[in-house]
């Protein structure tokens, strides 16, 4: 009977600890699950009970501190976590503390330098260029030469031109005894483009043979120079940017001597770390070589003499890695490497990269003369380089037709009929980013006809006879922001059947678009002499003028030189509209209004 309450017993047990770990949180007493009294276990209960509380007091006895140490491990382990809850929070509050005050930092700081951007730094004062300007200069006479180049860096372009007198103007009040030299002299003279503001003169030579700017390193300067070739024979350099007297040194060019521009800049052959000077002068019926040094003016080597006739012009090609000079008379074409103008004006062999010498182009050189075999027949009026993605291929025009040479293997690429060429070959664009060139051709006494050929397959993509007189200035082109260009032409243009030949043609500036195949502008008129004539942007893609240089030329007798920056927007708003084709497609003020609203965009 004892065995069997047990038994129940422990099965009541074990099922009451089952029910507690499945369905409660925390564990009862194992006396709640026993029997009520008065059921089937209750006698086994009874007897046992003294038994299980026999027990518990044993164990007790035997581990007295059992229970103490539990809730002081209890108690320290939730005091410690306690403390690392309260050291995380901590450290996180004051974590939290420095990123709001860096942030508040950062954002005074910034609204510091905003405030100081806004307020208290001024910001530069942009140059505002006027319209139109004049520059005047009384009992002067004026040479052929303007360069366009910003002389004060204020990113605006600025005139530099030469003008021969016995005195400056009156912004500086300088003299020819100011150099040493006798009066009358040549002046050369800078001029602010945006407002005429003379920048700066000074007296360079008696007169001026050749005036070339824009030389980079020229007297060792980090600014570029001027080179000024003066009669007597002598090398001025000037500092573009103050007029200042680099060096100057005289020339033994001989008597009754041209220098053949442009004056070209060679790699340095002296060893001085600043690039050196190669002139061209005729002299009678031969062509003499003379190298300086682009520091300090003083010749290197001697002179060379080349086999070429006194009356010729010359270009510079560069075919990668090597360099030609191409000398060009009526009749004949000659071809010299830099290397072997090198050797001939200093009598030795000078290694560098830059004087290597073309394969293809020696094959095609006959040694003892430099003749350079391109032609077929006829004499050569002109020589232009036009650029290619790789090298520049050459165009040779000459009494009768222009073609186009490919200087990789000298062949023939296409030819045109284009007969009594007038001017130098301009480069434009008809079509965008399609390179074009303008070419001016006599058509009879008085008469012109312009071309724009396009320069990939030799068609002419539009032309247009004009009247024109001698020493009409030839044509000037402007990039606009269509990757096309705006056309300047000097001439008269009069309708088919109209033309009156018992007056000399007017000298008319005309403006044609390529948005407007049958309309030309008409911006002004001159009547005076027009010495030299081009067109720039005077600021980076904006502000497109035109420069007339006006006045007695040398040789002549001295008077008014007037020098004048106009801008050409202010000249569409008034020109006069021409139809060619005497269909008018749109009104002549709309014609106005969107020329006038073109952007201009310098072209990389």
């Amino acid at each position: 009977m004892r065995e069997q309450c047990w038994a129940q017993q422990h099965q009541g047990l074990a099922r009451a600890r089952l029910n507690a770990r499945l369905f409660l949180p925390f564990s009862f007493p194992s006396a709640a699950f026993l029997p009520l009294p008065g059921g089937r276990g209750e006698g086994c209960l009874k007897a046992d009970e003294g038994a299980v509380m026999d027990n518990k007091d044993s164990e007790a006895e035997i581990h007295p501190l059992k229970t103490e140490e539990v809730k002081i491990q209890e108690n320290h382990e939730n005091s410690v976590e306690r403390r690392i809850l309260t050291k995380q929070s901590s450290q996180l509050s004051r974590l939290s503390r420095w990123r709001t005050a860096a942030f508040f930092i950062s954002l005074f700081l910034c609204l510091i330098i905003v405030f100081a951007f806004s307020f208290i730094i001024p910001c530069p004062e942009r140059p505002v260029s006027e319209r139109t300007w004049f520059r005047n200069y009384d009992g002067a006479v004026a040479y052929q030469f303007l360069a366009i180049e910003d002389v004060n860096e204020d990113k605006v372009q600025d005139v530099v031109f030469a003008f021969r007198a016995g005195n400056g103007s009156s912004s500086f009040n300088t003299s020819c005894l100011d150099e040493g030299l006798p009066s009358p002299c040549a002046f050369v003279a800078a001029v602010s483009g945006t407002n005429g503001r003379a920048l700066w003169e000074r007296p360079a030579a008696e007169e001026v043979e050749w005036l070339e700017c824009g030389i980079r390193q020229l007297g060792g300067a980090a600014a570029p120079g001027c080179l000024v070739v003066g009669k007597p024979p002598a090398l001025t350099a000037l500092d573009l940017r103050t007029g200042e007297v680099q060096w100057r040194q005289p020339s033994d060019f001989g008597a009754n001597y041209s220098v053949l521009p442009p004056v070209a800049v060679i790699p340095d052959v002296d060893s001085d770390g600043v690039q050196d000077l190669i002139i061209f002068v005729a002299t009678g019926d031969k062509i003499k070589t003379f190298i300086h040094s682009g520091k300090h003016g003083k010749q290197i080597g001697s002179a060379g003499s080349l086999e070429v006739g006194g009356k010729a012009r010359c270009i510079r090609l560069n075919l990668g890695s090597s360099s030609y000079f191409l000398f060009y008379t009526e009749n004949s074409l000659y071809a010299y490497s830099l290397k072997d103008l090198y050797s001939a004006a200093t009598g030795m062999e000078m290694k560098l990269p830059s004087l290597e010498q073309d394969p293809q182009w020696e094959k095609n050189i006959d040694r003892p003369t430099h003749r350079l075999s391109l032609l077929s027949s006829g004499d050569i009026r002109y020589l232009a380089k036009i650029p290619r993605q790789s090298q520049e291929h050459i165009l040779v025009v000459n009494s009768e037709v222009a073609m186009l040479i490919n200087t990789q293997n000298l062949q023939t690429l296409w030819t045109l009929n284009s007969s009594r060429v007038i001017s130098e070959p301009l480069l434009g664009y008809y079509k965008p980013d399609v390179l074009g060139i303008v070419l001016e051709s006599e058509m009879g006494p008085n008469r012109k006809k312009v071309m724009i050929v396009e320069s990939g397959s030799g068609a002419v993509q539009w032309d247009l006879q004009l009247s024109s007189g001698a020493g009409s200035p030839g044509p000037a082109v402007l990039p606009t922001a269509d990757h096309r260009s705006a056309f300047l032409l000097w001439g008269e243009y009069q309708a088919p059947g109209n033309q009156t030949r018992s007056r000399a043609p007017l000298q008319k500036l005309y403006l044609f678009h390529p948005s407007y195949t049958n309309v030309l502008l008409e911006l002004r008129n001159s009547t005076d002499q027009i010495i030299g004539f081009t067109a720039a942007l005077f600021e980076r893609s904006r502000h497109a003028c035109y420069v007339l240089l006006r006045g007695p030329q040398p040789g002549q007798e001295p008077g008014l030189v007037s020098l004048m920056k106009r801008k050409v927007k202010e000249d569409i708003s008034q020109s006069r509209v021409i139809w060619l084709n005497q269909v008018a497609v749109d009104s002549e003020q709309y014609v106005r209004d969107r020329l006038y609203r073109m952007r201009f965009q310098s072209r990389v």
